[in-house]
């Protein structure tokens, strides 16, 4: 008996008159074979039987293209195809191995289906993932994500084009997060995916971890006004600088800019003032080789009216939207740069080089308490600094075989470093006068990292991916309120293995099974105050679902999962002080519909069910405050072809305990928001109506002891954010 002959087919899938498309799906349907193509849009499909061969190429929003190749025995037949603008149907998803495909492909059809207004709307799209805004518009969104209180980004890794956005030892708390840099309408895609299972993303990555990626070339021009209730105003830019092609050489470059102002809802006006500018450049050399460059730079500056007490509303003394101490605000801006450079070499590897540099400079006044510390003076706060980070990270990818099965390797390393100047907490009064220094210094950090990871198809259905990665940081303090000068340094390691595994059982079942351990750091000067004890606190999780598709118009994804964090300690900058976090354990149901009702209309749904528990901590004292315990969010959209598109949606999150023995709750709530839009292909107006139904619901809440001026003694209870009550605004947008 003859071994039967084989080929190989590569090729590489292009944007009709654009760049090359990532996580195009394609497969041979007689071989119940496929794969998806990579950063330059290429793929590789090794040992296929010589012959005629069917092969379906589907990306979601494009025509899909199928039609026959040949493979030549012992040879490498090459195919290539460049797909149009298309409908958007759910048929065209492919459920892949789970190994295989880099990013999540549900992100690119949200992206299109829901309403997009900032950057944070997108971060919203992670299922499970809320988020809420306790200053006045400008400060960093409260993060809440499978039963963690995140705060501002301790426990997700959040980037956009590669940069981190998390600041580690912040002024305001660890792993600050501040995405308002990101102009929404130059988003492509959104690679998110949740637990600490893998290798290319380190710290903070333990309740997941969500990465942007902006488009490397506008679809077209656009001009967009937007305005609405409160003294809304925002306006966006998108200009094409240049696009040129010559033979396999092609380059581009666009800028693009976004003001946005407004007063607020609040009874003190906020007078928020947000300005963002961008450029990218990117340049394929050959079939080959890509260069990417992009600058960008924000500023934005804002009053807010801050947390209030739920005694002072009920007593009349203010309205939900009124204030106690109206001065509070602050102003960040954050400018940034990096290149990318990604090569194939002759043996096929993919080769890939980024350094970047941002500048980012910060200042928040807050008011938590009130009086209770000073009764004179009240208990206004300033943090305050100015931080340079650097940064660079490489990667080497090969595919080749391992005892005739087909294995990925990829190394990859890196350093992160950041410079903190004057990071400065300090009592305030009215904003402009300073009292006394609480905590004031110099921070550098370095964190060094690299991983090693494999990826093996044991067959054409089963994948195993195993990995390691290796991170070494450096912390320094100085302390700028000791008499002398006393630089503080440490240093810790930690290793993280992972470990994966995919099973495609059909074209249209994969199950899963991920595992692994994460980690996040913790501030610096939590780092020098515990003489590096317990200053790397690692997440142990596993997960196990499927995603199903049950029909071309219905997909269905679930998983169980769990995760267990060791002790950690948190540097309160709010305070100033080093608090005990003590260890976590997590558990939940994740479940997510997608459904395709009409080849108009379009149904989604994500439900969240989380059990977070404190370990070591007396039944009954045992709970977590603030994490949720029971999210959903869903809606319907449709497209009709005459351009008429909209949604309605909406979002819920559940009771959850505010304290630890649950005496004191936050309250839920179930909001409603609606799009309307016309489109055209020279310009599209939209409506956007957010709360549709008003209600009085509260964004962000504290169980925080406070005194207000006129109390003898303080109270501990809910002190909040209210939430946007019903506002609408309009848009139109110019193409060209």
């Amino acid at each position: 008996m003859f071994a039967q002959e084989t080929g190989t087919l590569t090729g590489t899938i292009t944007q009709e008159g654009k760049a090359p498309l990532q996580d195009v799906n394609i497969y041979l349907p007689t071989l119940s074979r496929g794969t998806s193509t990579d950063k330059l849009g290429r793929f590789k499909l090794t040992n296929l039987p010589a012959g005629q061969h069917d092969i379906h190429i589907s990306f979601v929003g494009y025509a899909a293209v199928q039609q026959p190749v040949m493979i030549q025995a012992n040879e490498t037949t090459v195919f290539n195809a460049t797909l149009k603008p298309g409908d958007l149907l759910l048929e065209d998803v492919v459920v892949q191995d789970q190994l295989v495909q880099e990013t999540n492909t549900l992100s690119q059809v949200d992206i299109r289906l829901r309403p997009i207004n900032t950057s944070q709307d997108i971060l919203r799209m992670v299922p499970g993932l809320f988020i809420a805004q306790h200053a006045g518009g400008g400060k960093a969104e409260q993060i809440f994500l499978r039963g963690f209180d995140i705060d501002h980004g301790t426990d997700i890794n959040l980037e956009v084009d590669g940069l981190p956005v998390n600041m580690v030892s912040h002024a305001h708390g660890q792993g600050y997060s501040d995405l308002h840099f990101l102009i929404p309408e130059i988003v492509g895609t959104v690679d998110f995916n949740k637990g600490p299972y893998y290798a290319a993303k380190g710290n903070m990555t333990t309740a997941g971890y969500a990465a942007f990626h902006t488009r490397d070339a506008l679809d077209q021009d656009m001009i967009k006004i937007e305005g609405g209730r409160f003294g809304t105003f925002r306006n966006v830019n998108a200009i094409t600088l240049f696009d040129k092609q010559d033979g396999d050489r092609r380059s581009n470059a666009y800028i693009a800019s976004e003001y946005f102002r407004t007063d607020g809802f609040f009874d003190a006006n906020q007078n928020f003032n947000r300005l963002n500018l961008t450029g990218k450049y990117t340049a394929y050399l050959d079939g080959n080789q890509v260069v990417m460059v992009g600058l960008s730079t924000f500023n934005s500056r804002w009053d807010a009216s801050g947390q209030i007490p739920e005694r002072a509303v009920a007593a009349g003394d203010i309205t939900r939207f009124g204030s106690i101490d109206p001065t509070e605000g602050g102003e960040t801006s954050r400018s940034n740069a990096w290149i990318k450079h990604l090569k194939t070499l002759d043996n096929g590897a993919v080769i890939e080089n980024q350094l970047y540099y941002s500048r980012y400079d910060f200042n928040l006044i807050s008011n938590f308490t009130f009086f209770l510390n000073d009764p004179v003076n009240g208990d206004q706060i300033t943090q305050r600094e100015a931080r340079n980070i650097y940064g660079y990270r490489g990667s080497y990818t090969l595919d080749h075989t391992l005892g005739g099965l087909p294995l990925q390797s990829e190394v990859s390393a890196g350093f992160r470093y950041d410079d903190v100047n004057d990071i400065h907490l300090y009592h305030t009064r009215s904003r402009k006068v300073s009292l006394n220094d609480i905590a004031r210094g110099d921070i550098d950090e370095t964190n060094l990292y690299a991983y090693l990871q494999e990826t093996l198809h044991l067959t054409h259905k089963l994948s195993i991916n195993a990995a390691v990665r290796l991170d070494h940081f450096t912390f320094n303090y100085a302390d700028a309120l000791t008499p002398g000068y006393d630089r503080q340094s440490v240093s810790k390691a930690t290793v993280s293995p992972k470990f994966n595994i995919s099973y495609n059982a059909t074209r249209k079942l994969n199950v899963f099974v991920k595992s692994g351990i994460g980690f996040h750091s913790n501030d610096t000067r939590v780092v020098v105050a515990q003489n590096g004890e317990d200053i790397l606190p690692k997440a142990y999780g596993v997960d196990a679902g499927a995603t199903v598709k049950v029909s071309d118009r219905l997909l269905l994804t679930a998983s169980a999962w769990m995760l267990y964090l060791d002790q950690e300690f948190v540097y309160v900058g709010d305070e100033g002080v080093v608090e005990p976090g003590g260890k976590t354990q997590r558990q939940g149901l994740d479940l997510s519909l997608r459904y395709q009702i009409m080849p108009w209309l379009y149904l989604d749904g994500d439900v969240n069910l989380t059990d977070p528990q404190a370990k070591d901590a007396p039944e009954g004292e045992d709970y977590i405050p603030l994490a949720p315990t029971f999210t959903s969010i869903g809606g319907l959209s449709f497209r009709w072809k005459n351009g008429i598109n909209g949604s309605l949606r909406y979002r819920y999150l559940g009771d959850r305990a505010a304290n630890e023995d649950n005496s004191v709750k936050a309250k839920g709530y179930f909001l409603a928001d609606a799009v309307l839009k016309y489109t055209r292909p020279k310009f599209e107006v939209s409506i956007v109506a957010e709360n549709l139904f008003n209600e009085a619901w509260k964004e962000a809440q504290f169980d925080t002891e406070s005194r207000l001026q006129n109390e003898i003694d303080p109270v501990s209870e809910i002190h909040f954010t209210p939430g946007t009550p019903f506002i609408f605004k309009t848009s139109i947008s110019f193409f060209f």
